[in-house]
C-alpha cells in the first residue's frame, strides 16, 4: 500500500453557493470529502445525491463520500453507482456491513466504514476486512469546525498495526480538527488520508495549504 499522505479537503468548509469554484480551488488534493447529514443520524443536513452528481460533472478529484445519515444500507449504493470514488458508511448505523461493503464494491466504489469517536474498534476488526477504508472520527459527526480528539488516536496505532502486519488492507482516513497543529499526531500514529476543512478553506490559498499539509504529514509518518 502507497504510504504516501492523501489530503481530502472537506466541502463542509466551502461556499455552497460556489461550490465548484471551490472545489476547482483544491487543485493538489487527492480527494474532495463531501460530507453527507440527514439531521437524524446526525443534528445536521447539508447535501445530498443531486449535489454529488453535479459535483461529479464539475471536477475530475476523485470524490470521498462521507454519509452521515440513517439507513446506509438502503442510499450508499446510489452514491457509487452516481460515480463517487469512496463510500463511507457509519458502523452505528449501518445493519448489513459486509452486504453494503459488497454492494459497494460491486457499483464500482471503495467501501469505507467510519467509527465515531465513542465507538471501539475491535468489534469491527472482522468487518473491516470487506473493507477498503477505515474512516475514524477525531470529533463527534455533524459540524465542522470542532476541536481534534486526540484520544481516537489509540484506534488509528492498532489499525495501522494490523495494516503494517498484513491482517488489514484498509486506507486509515481521519476526520475531524485536522490541521497544521493536529496533522502530525495523526501522521505519527499512522493514518494514511486526513480530511481537512477549514485548514484548507479559510486560507488564501487553498492549494497551497494542502501542499503544505501533505509536507507535515509526509515527515511525520511512521517508518
Amino acid at each position: 500500500m502507497s504510504t504516501a499522505p492523501l489530503i481530502a479537503p472537506s466541502i463542509l468548509s466551502a461556499d455552497f453557493a460556489r461550490l465548484a469554484d471551490e472545489v476547482a480551488a483544491i487543485r493538489g488534493a487527492d480527494w474532495v470529502h463531501v460530507d453527507v447529514m440527514d439531521a437524524h443520524f446526525v443534528p445536521n443536513l447539508t447535501l445530498g445525491l443531486p449535489v454529488v452528481k453535479s459535483l461529479l460533472a464539475a471536477t475530475d478529484i476523485p470524490l470521498d463520500c462521507h454519509l452521515m445519515i440513517e439507513n446506509p444500507d438502503r442510499w450508499a449504493v446510489g452514491y457509487a453507482e452516481a460515480g463517487a470514488y469512496n463510500v463511507t458508511v457509519h458502523a452505528e448505523a449501518v445493519k448489513d456491513p459486509r452486504a453494503v461493503a459488497r454492494d459497494l464494491r460491486a457499483a464500482g466504489a471503495k467501501a469505507g466504514l467510519s467509527l465515531k469517536p465513542g465507538t471501539a474498534l475491535d468489534p469491527w476488526l472482522e468487518v473491516l476486512r470487506d473493507y477498503d477504508t477505515l474512516l475514524i472520527m477525531s470529533v463527534e459527526p455533524g459540524f465542522g469546525g470542532q476541536k481534534f480528539m486526540p484520544e481516537v488516536l489509540d484506534k488509528v496505532r492498532t489499525a495501522r498495526r494490523l495494516v503494517d502486519t498484513g491482517h488489514l488492507k484498509v486506507v486509515i482516513e481521519i476526520d475531524g480538527g485536522i490541521n497544521d497543529e493536529t496533522i502530525h499526531q495523526a501522521a505519527e500514529a499512522g493514518v494514511h488520508c486526513f480530511v481537512a476543512g477549514s485548514a484548507v478553506y479559510d486560507t488564501e490559498d487553498p492549494a497551497q495549504a494542502i501542499a503544505a499539509l501533505r509536507a507535515t504529514a509526509t515527515e511525520h509518518q511512521p517508518h
